[in-house]
């Protein structure tokens, strides 16, 4: 863009849809105009307008811009369309919510499928008729087609306000925030901290269902891509088991929110927590050992599968330390050994080796070996060397006598397709993820695959030089992935292993930061990268030498105990 004229400046639109501003075109307007002011440049966008890319950073819409720049439409039927839009109904909720019961506290979980699941903080569980109050409430709401603008509150205002309204563990993230002024979502007279965009009126709201659920009720909103469409609830009754004695051990040992977290530390108690954090952890595996050690005389193999950065690798180093010590003799086996050469790998829409899929293991040679191995029979498990992209045929020799158990570590372990030749009664299938219970305050959740994703970024950057951008960049195509090869296979485990630490991102904090500053304004990597530093500003840091030796953290920040 060439320079503009004093108290100008000049935007380009990009992307734009049907009906729009000529693509590249440039408009020279006055300093400090609202992106609003521009709707009718961006055209027909697919699924209505959410929110705009400004110079490759998401913006609400009500943005004053002050310098050059370049718009991009983000529409609601994209990924991060859509998840403005999760996020936006989550607000009218909390709207909804506090002019109905404005002397209970209304708290947001984790999700389930295409739903986010609430408890009030009572633990009084919500009649039928309070949810059909919330629900026509919200629905009066998207009616009234009310404006939401982000603005700013003086601190002392914001304080005072949030005080007023019980949000007591907004309250407390306010200990880590030193901001003259503080940033918050409005409708009405609602306000919350702002923590990313939301929409610009509760008209665009009209696709969610509220239904009671356990000791609460869900929030449903339509799947990625599926426009208005909510689909058919799936339960998933394990996961939601591993979440729900989760949040009863955080509201014990008093830690639910970011704010409660911030406050051990800066009170010098981060060590003990930590410590309890840890062995709780420890019981759930050994728990799972005791459930492994009941099944000995019929299971031979444990299958531990799971999405990306679960910790799948510790937890399997883990778990063999726990059957050692009732006597059993655990071998160690990877699935990812038994892939074919990426020449005769299927290939991905794009022609290149789909490594993610089933058929890139050699499934025939993989149950041969097993078979075998069930027969006592002393078995050559192949090496696949990643660099040369071949497999050494004649690896480590293992036999299995009557106290040995496999224990195969692999994204497709919990797929019966990956080992048809051995009987269901002989295996016990492990799902390994990070389900953090810990929310950012009362109205704004943690998603899980951040957590992994941070997890990732910092174990990638470790070990295999690889940037912030570049993890970003592939996180899409491995969330993919995990939709087709894991999620669906995750309600046939025997057991469910829960491996966050709610502790984690804040010692993960000192090493993501200085990789999310790398990613820079020009690189469409930017809007996830300044999202993601906004999330973590929220944490007080946790000095890295905290983590124990055998902790699964390790396996991402390094420094473990055990050997990968």
């Amino acid at each position: 863009m060439t320079s503009s004229a004093p108290n100008t400046i000049e935007l380009r639109f990009s992307n734009i849809g049907k009906g729009g501003a000529e693509p590249g075109k440039t408009v020279v307007c006055p300093f400090g105009v609202p992106v609003d002011a521009f709707l009718e440049s961006f055209g027909e966008v697919e699924g209505g307008l959410a929110a705009v890319y400004v110079n490759n950073e998401i913006l609400p819409l009500s943005t004053k811009l002050e310098t050059n720049c370049t718009l991009e439409p983000i529409s609601l039927s994209s990924p991060a369309g859509t998840m403005i839009y999760r996020r936006s109904l989550a607000f009218l909720l909390a709207i909804a919510a506090r002019d109905l019961f404005p002397n209970r506290r209304l708290l947001v979980g984790h999700s389930l499928g295409h739903s986010y699941y609430y408890t009030f903080a009572d633990e009084k569980k919500p009649e039928n008729a309070d949810i059909e109050a919330l629900d026509k409430k919200m629905r009066e709401l998207v009616r009234e087609n009310l404006p939401i603008s982000c603005g700013y509150m003086a601190y002392s205002d914001a304080l005072a306000l949030f005080e007023k309204n019980n949000q007591t563990d907004t309250l407390l993230l306010f200990a880590q925030r030193s901001e003259s002024k503080v940033r918050v979502n409005q409708c009405r007279n609602f306000a919350d901290l702002y923590v990313e965009p939301l929409v610009c009126r509760t008209g665009l709201l009209d696709a969610f269902k509220l239904m009671k659920y356990g000791d609460g009720l869900l929030l449903r909103f339509p799947g990625t891509g599926q426009g208005k469409t909510i689909e058919p609830f799936e339960d998933s009754q394990s996961l939601f088991s591993v979440y729900r004695e989760y949040k009863q051990w955080g509201r014990i040992v008093g830690v639910q929110s970011v704010g409660q977290l911030n406050r051990f530390v800066s009170e010098r108690t981060i060590q003990d927590y930590i410590r309890i954090a840890e062995a709780f952890q420890a019981k759930k595996l050994a728990e799972i050992a005791d459930r492994v050690y009941e099944r000995r005389d019929s299971v031979r193999v444990i299958l531990i599968a799971g999405p990306s950065s679960s910790g799948k690798t510790t937890t399997a180093k883990r778990l063999s330390i726990q059957l050692q010590v009732m006597g059993m003799k655990p071998i160690a086996v990877s699935l990812d050994d038994y892939y074919r050469h990426p020449d005769e790998a299927p290939k991905d829409q794009n022609g290149r080796p789909d490594l993610e899929c089933l058929e890139a293991l050699d499934i025939p040679y993989l149950n041969r070996q097993l078979v075998e191995l069930l027969e006592g029979k002393e078995v050559d498990i192949p090496v696949f060397d990643f660099k040369t992209g071949g497999r050494k045929v004649r690896g480590k020799p293992i036999r299995l006598d009557s106290q040995s158990i496999l224990i195969m570590e692999g994204i497709h372990g919990l797929n019966d397709a990956c080992t048809p030749q051995v009987a269901r009664e002989k295996k016990f299938k492990l799902y390994v993820s990070a389900l953090t219970q810990l929310n950012l305050d009362d109205h704004n959740r943690i998603p899980t695959s951040d957590n992994r994703l941070l997890r990732r970024m910092v174990r990638d950057n470790q070990f295999r030089g690889t940037t912030a951008a570049k993890t970003i960049q592939m996180w899409s195509s491995v969330q993919a992935g995990e939709r087709r090869h894991i999620f669906p296979f995750q309600d046939g485990a025997d057991a469910a292993f829960n491996s966050a630490l709610d502790y984690e991102l804040a010692v993960i904090k000192f090493y993501a930061d200085p990789l999310l500053r790398s990613v820079k304004p020009n690189m469409t990597e930017y809007a996830e990268a300044r999202r993601l530093l906004s999330f973590l500003d929220n944490f007080l840091p946790i000095p890295p030498q905290y983590v124990p030796g055998t902790s699964i953290l390790r396996e991402f920040i390094g420094e473990s105990e055990f050997k990968y």
